[in-house]
């Protein structure tokens, strides 16, 4: 092989090369929220309600006003003017009275709700200030349970402003006539990411160019630019939001906050920059929490264990306000719960409800941790009545790969669900055979035997990535050779520089280290959707492989003039234009070719001038990758306390674009599932009031509590939706952690309780140990 085409092969498609993202991250010269300043800033701190229900009897920031070095402090009625914070999707009627105002209006529905703002010229400052506000609340009764009965949002509304139903087949009469019908009752609590970075945000003013600004991390910034400018009344070409680094994303970067609005338009109002930085504890009561459902779910099926229908109700704790994303976090579970399995009939409801905490939407794998734990613990309860293993229970269930593409009158994030392409029982066989499952079971025997509480579970689920519609990138080869791939999408630490590099280098014959990727500036590039939804791998890349496809042409069709050779006997190999047959004598450079192409180049011909293009990729599906994970679990009978000895993900990713990178994505999504598994939980008392404010109540696991993850990556089933075949890993690693580690705890219990919630707590296990050991002397 020649060093060329060996070069192409090691930095391209399939390639674990290093991140390009890393080198500015690892010495210290990263640019986050926190790094960005600019001249004449002030600084912005909120007054937050202490109450969790009440009227909004009066706000006193007399006192705050006076402080020297105060700019002003910002109450309600001085944004009166101000919409609430619009829905990404746009306007919903049905839901518009539940959205967030900026600062609350006559009421405060949750501890941490913005009431008032100070801005000053120092954050010392502006927190001293904050501290002399005096906030009047006259209580109202608080709602914490979503299942609870309905109860008052505001006069004329309940606290349920919406029930998501979906669902087809003939359930009623399949129950009617199954073999068997099994049922759970099960809970998932409320928990997020909590990322190292906190959130941020800097607001500037160019009133030379009538243009607002926004900073900070965002993984949707021209769809926060679209609802800001709406809110404005203002036009997208008047606003930009500009993408710093982020320091963790996993969901809670995705929406518009109150924080958001108010820095841009004290910028705008008082003339000078605008920065605020929230600290810990603001974080924990004011960015998106998630997660929170109860599922009472019943199976139909037949003698020989076979699923006939599943028919679920739900309720959602959606917080005390619909933010940005709207309903979508309850739809999407209604609409993926049937998961990898054949099921007949389908119906689901969910009441979705407002309570008196900290709004919720996505986390990481949103919808899709909470129903593969629901649907994973009924297939294992379905097991345990009818007498088969747990693995018999999903071997006679799963679809097969002839049931290909195998389509759902559901939908999931707007989108109808149709599963594109899988083996599902291969690569349950597969992950079988990686960890020794026989061999496990007889161990898990044998330590039983001896006396400890081991066990072993295991989840098969569906994921789902690439959401659509459409992505586009603009692609520009320099005359130094650099390459730039300006696109609409955004990084939050997935390796969305590497990824799009590479595809871009393997397509185009370049070196992927001289492919520079632009994300997250509107100002660049008029579209985009950003980096949600695992969507950036599906979508922006196959928008760059169209786009780099097309420069090959250009180039070859130039070069061909330049080196008097037919284009069909060119190649491209590292940057270089070589013949087919010599790869490795190079004839001219992208660099030299992008010169001949320039406006004034008379070597140019009729040609457009640049090497340049644009690439879009329209989809109308979204892809679905699927996986299996296994878990080895000791339960320490005298504290409770759950070890996760061995963990296995499997996991099918049609293609991988940089192996490394898919391990990488999964081993981290593994360690945030295992804090909702076991750790982490957001709690608040009957009053409303939040309990999990620091780090020493709302527990994440640490490099202890993390097992080595055992990643098999396989590419099987290559996706039919996009010319790359590939489909997203961001979310695989998290999204079934909770099941399989619920399965391996019930299997090491033996019988004596069942995991009904999330966390699984040491006290519960403890107790209820405890309990069948006194019963058993």
């Amino acid at each position: 092989m020649s060093a060329g085409v060996k070069d192409r092969k090691v930095s391209g498609i399939g390639a674990s090369v290093p991140r390009l993202e890393d080198p500015p991250l690892v010495t210290g010269r990263g640019q986050f929220a926190g790094d960005i300043s600019f001249p004449r800033q002030l600084h912005m701190r909120i007054v937050r309600s202490a109450n969790a229900h009440g009227l909004l009897k009066h706000v006193d920031v007399s006192e705050a006003k006076a402080l020297r070095g105060v700019v002003a402090v910002w109450t309600a009625q001085d944004i009166s003017d101000l919409p609430p914070i619009e829905f990404r999707e746009g306007p919903n009627e049905k839901l518009a009275p539940f959205r967030q105002p900026v600062l609350a209006r006559d009421r405060v529905r949750y501890v941490g709700e913005p009431v008032a703002a100070v801005f000053a010229t120092d954050p010392y400052i502006a927190e001293d200030a904050a501290d002399l506000v005096t906030v009047e609340v006259e209580d109202l009764p608080v709602l914490v349970d979503a299942s609870a009965p309905v109860a008052d949002f505001a006069n004329g509304l309940t606290t349920e402003p919406t029930i998501c139903r979906q669902g087809y087949g003939d359930v009623d009469a399949v129950f009617r006539n199954a073999a068997h019908v099994i049922e759970i009752d099960v809970a998932i609590g409320r928990h997020s990411g909590v990322p190292l970075e906190t959130r941020g945000a800097v607001g500037r003013y160019d009133a030379a160019r009538d243009v607002l600004e926004l900073h900070g991390a965002a993984k949707v910034p021209h769809r926060n630019r679209e609802s800001l400018a709406r809110m404005f009344g203002r036009s997208t070409a008047a606003l930009h939001c500009h993408e710093a680094h982020v320091g963790g994303g996993f969901g809670v970067r995705g929406e518009i906050y109150p924080e958001d609005v108010l820095v841009l338009l004290a910028a705008l109002r008082l003339g000078r920059p605008v920065k605020w930085l929230e600290d810990r504890r603001e974080h924990m009561i004011a960015a998106n929490h998630s997660r929170q459902q109860r599922h009472v779910i019943r199976a139909a099926v037949d003698a020989e264990g076979r699923l006939l229908g599943v028919d679920d109700r739900f309720f959602h704790d959606q917080g005390a306000y619909i933010r940005t994303h709207g309903t979508r976090v309850a739809e999407t579970a209604s609409g993926i719960l049937p998961g990898p399995y054949r099921l007949p009939n389908y119906r689901v409801n969910c009441h979705f409800r407002l309570t008196n905490k900290t709004p919720a939407a996505t986390y990481r794998a949103p919808g899709r941790y909470e129903t593969n734990f629901v649907r994973e613990c009924l297939m294992d309860e379905i097991a345990k009545k009818l007498g088969l293993s747990r693995i018999e229970i999903r071997r006679r269930n799963l679809l097969q790969p002839a049931d290909m593409p195998h389509e759902r009158p559901l939908t999931a994030l707007g989108d109808e669900v149709v599963l594109d392409s899988g083996d599902y029982p291969g690569l349950l066989d597969k992950a079988l055979a990686r960890c020794g499952w026989d061999e496990l079971e007889r161990d898990v025997k044998a330590r039983r035997d001896d006396g400890e509480l081991i066990g072993l579970g295991l989840a098969v689920y569906v994921e789902k990535s690439g959401l659509g519609p459409v992505d586009g990138v603009h692609i520009h080869v320099h005359d130094s050779g650099d390459v730039e791939v300006i696109t609409g999408g955004a990084s939050v630490g997935q390796g969305f520089e590497t990824v799009i590099a590479q595809v871009c280098a393997d397509k185009l014959g370049a070196d992927y280290r001289r492919v520079r990727v632009v994300h997250g500036q509107t100002d660049r590039i008029e579209y985009g959707i950003g980096a949600h939804a695992t969507r950036a791998t599906v979508m922006t890349a196959n928008a760059t492989a169209i786009a780099a496809e097309k420069i090959r042409v250009k180039a070859l069709d130039m070069a061909s003039q330049l080196v008097q050779t037919e284009p069909s006997r060119l190649a491209i190999v590292g940057g270089r234009v070589v013949r087919a047959d010599a790869p490795d004598a190079p004839l001219i450079t992208l660099g030299e070719i992008a010169g001949h192409l320039r406006p004034t180049s008379k070597t140019r011909g009729d040609r457009e001038p640049g090497l340049t293009a644009d690439g879009w990729f329209n989809t109308a599906h979204m892809t679905y990758p699927y996986g299996v994970q296994i878990a080895l679990v000791t339960i320490d009978g005298g504290t409770g306390a759950v070890n996760v000895e061995k963990m296995l993900i499997a996991f099918d990713i049609g293609r991988a674009i940089n192996p490394m990178l898919v391990r990488g994505q999964i081993v981290g999504g593994f360690a945030q599932g295992l804090g909702g598994a076991l750790f982490e939980e957001f709690q608040y008392d009957e009053r409303g009031q939040p309990l999990s404010v620091t780090f020493a109540d709302y527990l994440m696991p640490t490099a202890h509590e993390v097992p080595k993850v055992d990643v098999l990556i396989t590419e099987d089933a290559p996706s039919t939706t996009n010319p790359l075949g590939v489909k997203g890993a961001g979310e695989g690693g998290i999204a079934a952690v909770g099941a399989a580690i619920a399965s391996a705890v019930n299997d090491a219990l033996g019988g004596i309780a069942t995991v009904t919630s999330l966390p699984i707590k040491p006290q519960w296990l403890k107790a209820v140990i405890d309990a069948h050991a006194a019963a058993s002397r």
